[in-house]
């Protein structure tokens, strides 16, 4: 979880803003949190601020809207993932 926060939102990373604070967003399965290991870091913007513009879509209210700009949960999972080995492996390698 922490090291996911750190890295800041995903979805402001991959628009070219990185580093912004996140907060954990729980991917659901049938209703129910998968799991630490299924989660993804989002900013209040993208997390659950509602918005629905040219500016940014968050995903709490507009899940469709939201996958469809930025990509699926799972999608982003994996560039989460992704991210944190890197900078992991760089952590490491200091």
């Amino acid at each position: 979880m922490d090291a996911i926060t750190r890295l800041g939102c995903i979805v402001c990373f991959i628009t070219g803003k990185p580093g912004t604070p996140a907060e954990p967003h729980h991917m659901l399965s049938g209703g129910r949190r998968m799991g630490h290991l299924f989660t993804i870091p989002l900013c209040y913007l993208h997390h659950r601020s509602g918005r629905n513009d040219a500016q940014a879509t968050s995903r709490d209210q507009n899940q469709r809207r939201f996958e469809l700009r930025y990509g699926t949960e799972r999608e982003l999972l994996e560039q989460t993932r992704a991210l944190v080995l890197m900078q992991a492996q760089r952590r490491a390698i200091a």
